[in-house]
């Protein structure tokens, strides 16, 4: 309806105020014209009334995320799902960048006053959030004063140990979890003469089908992986029950001192910077944005998250599959288990107990057994709850796809120790960046293995000394 000067709406039609021509002549138009008058005033009123009363309004949730491609894809499903399904709220997803973008721009907004009210962080952020004290919402508190049901015993305990306290109390919400993968191209294996389906088991195993790999087509790389600290620091020290820090790589106190720069770690980085000199292993980051050198088919072996499943069923022209984190046949009792990738969601403090019930309703709902049976079979991440494993396992869905249980399989390998359990170290971001610089100077001929794992232990105690400051004050 369009509002004008001296006009009124009236069921739809323009009635003009001056509508009677000069001066009423006669008590019968008088009256008659008091009474549309009135008529009109009490309309009037009414809009205005109507006006002033407020609409029911959707309270907004605001999400922001790491994810690209297909995995981009499936938030924004699971959130039209939720929007769809009742009319009190609006979860709008954004990406903001990288795991690292993300949380930065969580905490520099949270610090101007707009944090959204749901933040993806992935998992070696988790000590950094812990420490941000009214920055968050702890996920167990929220559920609880939402009046939603809640139990934490409900979810896998190879994922939620990562994100709670000594207590079991959860901290924010296991969403995209996954582990550490290899990835085979099958049909660059038959051209080498491997069998692909008998993946090489051990490290020395994927030395020398990487060789026959880069002489049968693939001369840049016969192996690669993403995430170099994740593969080569930390899910190699898990894989073999070996120390990355005391204190339980951190989980036991944030006065916990790095110590991956003993045999098992220096051996593996030698090795790599040898293999290094003829491109049979070749560097590809410090994050995932090479990732496309395995769906491209440049890398016929490439170590990276099980997540990565959603963007080499979308691109990868060849036949695939992936198997279990190699490891050295010497190291006593390897492999031990694998620790958890990906990341969780956080919710953000200062907000409304309306948006918090609101977000309490949304984390009910991707909670949810067959939905998280879905997101597990679409994306390749882990389910998160124990029924939704059961679920799907039960259905015999691995059978034909045993390559999404691959991660669930590594996770449960065996139970935890000290050292198996996860990290949580502070400043976790720049630690990997500190490891990684290291990394990248041996790979050039710059240091010896032993050198930079020694610098980087070295540098990442004194930035974890300064954490410990920062929080203990």
């Amino acid at each position: 309806m369009i509002y004008s000067e001296n006009r009124f709406p009236l069921f739809g039609i323009m009635h003009q105020a001056d509508g009677f021509p000069g001066v009423f002549a006669g008590e019968n138009i008088r009256r008659n014209d008091m009474s549309v008058r009135g008529f009109m005033l009490g309309m009037a009123a009414a809009v205005l009334l109507a006006a002033a009363t407020p609409a029911h309004a959707v309270v907004e949730l605001q999400w922001w995320h790491a994810m690209t491609g297909g995995n981009n894809d499936v938030i924004v499903k699971l959130a039209e799902e939720f929007n769809a399904s009742q009319s009190d709220y609006k979860v709008v997803p954004t990406y903001k960048g990288s795991y690292p973008d993300t949380m930065n721009a969580g905490i520099a907004a949270f610090r101007a006053g707009n944090a959204p009210h749901i933040l993806q962080v992935f998992e070696v952020g988790t000590a950094t959030m812990m420490a941000a004290t009214g920055a968050v919402k702890p996920v167990y508190v929220m559920m609880k004063e939402a009046g939603e049901t809640f139990d934490s015993n409900a979810y896998l305990a190879a994922i939620t140990g990562y994100y709670s306290t000594a207590k079991g109390e959860m901290l924010s919400l296991p969403f995209n979890s996954s582990s550490m993968v290899m990835w085979i191209n099958k049909d660059a294996f038959r051209k080498a003469g491997l069998d692909p389906d008998k993946p090489p088991k051990t490290w020395p195993e994927v030395f020398e089908a990487a060789k026959k790999l880069k002489a049968s087509g693939h001369p840049t790389c016969g192996f690669s992986n993403a995430w170099v600290t994740w593969a080569n620091i930390e899910q190699l020290s898990a894989w073999h029950n070996v120390p990355l820090s005391t204190k339980a790589n951190g989980l036991d106190g944030f006065d916990t001192v790095l110590e991956f720069n003993h045999d098992l770690q220096v051996k593996h980085l030698a090795n790599l910077i040898e293999l290094q000199k003829d491109k049979t292993y070749d560097y590809s980051g410090r994050t995932n944005n090479a990732e496309g050198r395995f769906t491209s088919g440049e890398c016929a072996i490439f170590l990276t998250s099980s997540g990565f499943f959603g963007n080499v069923k979308s691109n990868a022209k060849f036949d695939w599959t992936n198997a279990p984190m190699p490891y050295y046949p010497e190291a006593k009792g390897a492999p031990q288990n694998s620790i958890i990738g990906g990341a969780s969601l956080w919710v953000m403090g200062g907000k409304k107990p309306e948006e918090y019930k609101g977000v309490a309703k949304f984390f009910a709902f991707l909670s949810d057994t067959d939905r998280q049976v879905a997101v597990h079979k679409a994306s390749g991440y882990l389910p998160i709850t124990k029924a939704a494993y059961a679920k799907t396992k039960e259905s015999g869905f691995y059978k034909e796809n045993p390559y999404l249980e691959t991660p669930l399989l590594e996770l449960t390998n065996k139970e935890p120790t000290e050292n198996s359990r996860g990290l949580r170290l502070g400043n976790m971001v720049q630690l990997r960046d500190v490891w990684a610089e290291e990394i990248e100077a041996a790979l050039a001929g710059k240091k010896t293995a032993k050198e930079a794992l020694d610098a980087a232990v070295q540098r990442g105690n004194a930035m974890l000394r300064q954490f410990e400051r920062t929080v203990t004050k």
